[in-house]
């Protein structure tokens, strides 16, 4: 009862510093400030973030090949591409399908596809990653996502057009930051900061259990781990780390 109250009275002390920014955002002000503004923030961010996890990734996507289609080519479609922070681990002469529902990541974009020629961009789609419609079914090899489906608004249906649009036998990789364990110190936090962590963060959702999700999609096989990121002290510290095979 004590707990549940000091994360009551944490959280309505959050959502009192916060009062400025949620002004912002009734007035319709913060919305549009924030998605110019998320993109430089990210681009610094994504820089700190490989630096920590560039094991983690090579880990994740060292397989990639191995989901190539019948005639040798590999086709990824990255969903929330962001600032391009993936490129670096992509196989040589892939190409890559890039969507993100925020246009203002192009120039960011652009500055990693030419820092690394070894992937081949096919496309550049504006979209929201619960409406895939220009991908056709089936189409492509590999779906990624990473720190993305913190922010979705519907991550089922997400995880559905996932599905659509990769082959049979094809792969969704994705590396995501979750709800931590309960009764943890980390669990505690998420539940206070997030009470204004997404207007700050562009909608991002501390207390997702993506996992969850995922083991009630219906994939064919799921490899998920959990892992705390070798993060600096960071309420997105607890991730999940895997691919699904359609």
């Amino acid at each position: 009862m004590e707990t549940h109250f000091l994360v009551a009275l944490l959280r309505l002390c959050v959502h009192f510093c916060a009062l400025p920014f949620y002004l912002l955002s009734y007035l319709g002000i913060w919305g549009p400030l924030c998605k110019k503004a998320f993109p430089y923030f990210m681009d610094s961010f994504s820089v700190h973030y490989n630096s920590k996890m560039s094991a983690k990734k090579k880990d994740l996507f060292n397989n990639l090949c191995d989901f190539a289609s019948p005639a040798g080519t590999l086709k990824i479609l990255e969903i929330g591409t962001g600032t391009g922070a993936n490129f670096e681990f992509y196989p040589t002469g892939c190409k890559i399908i890039c969507t993100d529902p925020n246009p203002n990541f192009q120039k960011y974009l652009d500055k990693n596809l030419s820092k690394n020629p070894h992937v081949k961009l096919e496309s550049c789609i504006v979209a929201a990653a619960e409406d895939l419609h220009q991908i056709p079914d089936a189409s492509v090899d590999v779906v990624v996502c990473t720190l993305v489906l913190c922010s979705v608004k519907n991550t089922a249906k997400v995880l559905r057009e996932v599905q659509r649009v990769l082959r049979p036998g094809g792969a969704f990789h994705f590396m995501e930051h979750v709800l931590a364990s309960p009764s943890t110190w980390m669990f505690f936090w998420q539940q206070i900061l997030d009470a204004a962590w997404d207007v700050f963060f562009d909608g991002c959702c501390l207390t997702r259990e993506t996992g969850k999700e995922l083991e009630k999609a219906g994939f064919s096989e799921l490899k998920l781990r959990y892992i705390d990121a070798p993060l600096n002290w960071n309420p997105a510290k607890p991730h999940i780390i895997g691919y699904a095979v359609k």
